[in-house]
């Protein structure tokens, strides 16, 4: 049986990325899918294990290959998720994980419409705007550009399945450790999953 494949989006600094790793500490069931990107990476990220970065270039001529199951440009950089990889571990019955902007969501949810998407929003502007000039890793013009952007992106939260709001991490990471493990026993998949048990109960 294949895996279900989750995409969570968000602006930056809503803090997608700490409730991501924190929801794949608890769920290790879930495979994260690295994606290539052209940005430089920040202090303490690594190759392979945060992103693949890669120049312009190359990135350019993985999407002429047919590479990315989607990728966009978000705040002057390239992101792509490969398509190889990603269709590897769902076919091995993996949950998979992919961590997206919102344009890269849409192009998903055409490709796998049976995709379960969230949408992570901060709990303020205001406190989108701390978040953002707390990282300490931006420039101040990166920094406006993200704001400005974080409009357009919060604007196409109503196309997720689901919306979760980052008031209190804890809480958060629960809502979101919910929307898995409902889907997970979504009545189609565990039909399958316990076709053997079903079997008996009906004999």
């Amino acid at each position: 049986m294949a895996g279900t494949l989750f995409i969570v989006a968000a602006p930056s600094g809503a803090g997608k990325s700490t409730l991501v790793n924190a929801l794949l500490e608890r769920e290790p069931a879930i495979s994260l899918s690295i994606s290539h990107t052209t940005r430089p990476p920040r202090p303490g990220e690594e190759y392979g294990r945060h992103y693949y970065f890669v120049e312009r270039a190359e990135f350019e001529q993985q999407i002429a290959a047919g590479t990315f199951l989607e990728h966009a440009e978000v705040h002057g950089n390239f992101y792509g998720t490969s398509l190889a990889t990603v269709q590897a571990l769902l076919d091995q019955g993996r949950d998979v994980l992919l961590e997206i902007d919102w344009q890269g969501a849409a192009q998903i949810r055409r490709a796998k419409p049976d995709c379960v998407s969230v949408f992570i929003l901060p709990p303020s502007r205001a406190e989108l705007e701390r978040r953002l000039r707390g990282r300490g890793s931006d420039a101040p013009e990166v920094i406006e550009r993200r704001l400005h952007n974080s409009r357009e992106e919060i604007g196409h939260a109503h196309e997720f399945d689901y919306i979760v709001v980052n008031d209190g991490f804890d809480d958060a990471l629960a809502d979101l450790q919910a929307i898995v493990r409902a889907v997970r026993h979504r009545g189609e998949l565990q039909w399958k999953r316990h076709e053997a048990l079903i079997a008996e109960l009906l004999a």
